[in-house]
């Protein structure tokens, strides 16, 4: 059977989702953390804290880099905290960082290819995977670098199946994916617009596809890899359940870890719902944005039947 990855989404997936997840839900094969980076010359520690070895799930760091500098002391930070396998992203569409030469704007960059391949041949305690988009401006990108994509020693390539410029939005260029798996060695990941358990075999299906990887459809639906591996989709009232456990065991962590006070976890469980609001109805949905407090917010969660 394909495997089933969990995306990074910055704000979203930080650790104590991924360990309520795991817990509550389980049929994920591998979460990948949001990219660790460089900031005013060193690595984030609070990305280092995230990125902690994990006993009860199976994770993966994810970097961002425009340089070999700035790789080498993101692989060495998180090789020291004995991370075994990093994911390298070469798929973050967002301008600031694609401007900088980081995600997207690193795929194009062929010296930079050049430098990460011999350099990844070079450690070879560590295994190496990458996501990535099929370009910045056009889906023809990716083929000025493909050579070097075969040549570096990856264990699997995720891609997206659209250009940075197109964000999150427009068609996915799904036969430019059938492309990359043809011009690739490596076991090849679909990951774009995963939002059900039918969309999982539509793309299981898919012809090379050894994996497939959601990010936003899984925070629409944290269930949706546990029906899929079931073969049945849940009820309403079934995903409302263990919905309501997930938030429990997330707050709970979040409480733990915040200790500025209601206004800090406020702004940070608020955003646990962004994605849930088909789910939850558009009235729940926005009294949870509108609360001030954490009795008022409580409230609100509350009221979800």
């Amino acid at each position: 059977m394909i495997k089933f990855m969990a995306a990074p989404l910055q704000g979203y997936t930080d650790a104590a989702w991924r360990e309520a997840h795991s817990s509550v839900y389980g049929g994920v094969d591998v979460y990948f953390t949001p990219f660790a980076r460089v900031e005013r010359g060193e690595v984030r520690r609070r990305d280092l804290r995230e990125a902690a070895l994990s006993t009860s799930y199976n994770l993966v760091p994810q970097i961002i880099f425009r340089d070999m500098m700035e790789f080498d002391m993101l692989v060495d930070a998180l090789s020291t905290q004995g991370h075994r396998r990093i994911d390298l992203n070469l798929g973050c569409p967002f301008p600031p960082q694609v401007h900088h030469g980081r995600g997207t704007g690193a795929l194009v960059n062929r010296r930079l290819m050049e430098q990460v391949r011999d350099r990844v041949a070079q450690l070879s305690d560590i295994d190496f995977s990458l996501k990535m988009r099929l370009g910045v401006e056009r889906p023809d990108e990716w083929k000025e670098v493909a050579d070097v994509l075969a040549d570096m020693r990856l264990t699997h390539v995720a891609v997206h199946p659209r250009t940075a410029r197109q964000q999150y939005g427009g068609e996915l260029h799904t036969e430019v994916f059938a492309q990359v798996v043809a011009a690739l060695p490596h076991p090849v990941v679909f990951n774009g617009d995963i939002a059900s358990p039918a969309d999982v075999e539509h793309v299981a299906a898919m012809a090379g596809v050894e994996g497939v990887m959601a990010g936003r459809g899984l925070l629409a639906r944290p269930s949706l890899a546990a029906e899929w591996r079931s073969g049945q989709e849940w009820s309403r009232d079934e995903r409302l359940g263990r919905l309501l456990l997930l938030h429990k065991a997330v707050l709970e962590a979040r409480a733990e870890r915040i200790s500025g006070g209601d206004k800090q976890l406020l702004s940070a469980m608020q955003p646990f719902w962004h994605y849930l609001e088909p789910e939850i109805g558009h009235r729940t949905a926005k009294a949870i944005r509108k609360a001030t407090s954490m009795a008022k917010y409580n409230a609100a969660v509350g009221e979800i039947s």
